[in-house]
């Protein structure tokens, strides 16, 4: 399995697809768009609090352009937008100008252990790998060790077999996974405030890109459960 490029019709089906399946499963209304009632059965569903769902609905809204992008595109049309989205990777444009257009290259370039620094291995040890396990769900899963020991945890060895179920079936499940492995339920239980989403936000992101979103998007979500 390799990257994606632009999004096909196929594509944006598998986007309304992931919410869908999982509105079936909360008993909420099957219409493929998130908003109030969607985020009041998730919470109901699955046990959470109001501060443990909305920093969880806050962190994967902002990662997945309000739950509409289930798969990570690594196709660039240009080698400058590829400098301001990998700054550290690429310092200049002729260090991008072969990987623009060329999703492939660009898994093998950013994803492959080989290429990655000894402290941020992902498990991927093929090209096949770093093309296979990119980010997919709706907190972008990456690398194929999350991967495997998201499928060892839930008993799903299927995905190891077709990472594409992430985008579809498991999408929301493997962003509860993560919250639950990185202990960030743990942080949420302090409340819904600036220095705790920004305590999540740095989890998640290991940074903090897209503060602003990620604080509009959790205090929005835990006004609407609130």
């Amino acid at each position: 399995m390799f990257a994606s490029l632009e999004p096909s019709p196929h594509r944006r089906n598998k986007m309304t697809l992931a919410m869908q399946k999982l509105q079936e499963r909360i008993g909420a209304a099957t219409d493929g768009s998130f908003g109030p009632n969607t985020a009041r059965a998730i919470t109901k569903h699955f046990g959470l609090s109001a501060d443990r769902s909305a920093h969880l609905l806050g962190q994967a809204s902002h990662e997945s352009g309000n739950f509409s992008r289930v798969c990570e595109s690594l196709y660039y049309s240009s080698p400058e937008r590829l400098c301001k989205v990998w700054p550290h990777r690429f310092k200049t444009v002729e260090d991008a100008r072969p990987y623009a257009r060329n999703p492939r290259a660009l898994a093998e370039n950013v994803y492959l252990d080989a290429n990655r620094g000894s402290k941020y291995k992902l498990g991927n040890e093929t090209p096949q790998d770093a093309s296979a396990f990119i980010g997919r769900g709706f907190l972008q899963l990456t690398g194929k060790n999350n991967y495997r020991q998201f499928a060892a945890d839930m008993g799903l060895p299927e995905v190891m077999t077709d990472p594409s179920l992430v985008e579809t079936d498991y999408a929301f499940e493997t962003a509860m996974w993560f919250f639950e492995k990185n202990r960030l339920f743990k942080i949420a239980d302090e409340g819904v405030d600036t220095n705790t989403i920004e305590k999540i936000t740095k989890r998640v992101n290991g940074g903090y890109h897209g503060l602003q979103d990620r604080l509009d998007q959790t205090n929005k979500i835990y006004g609407w459960l609130t």
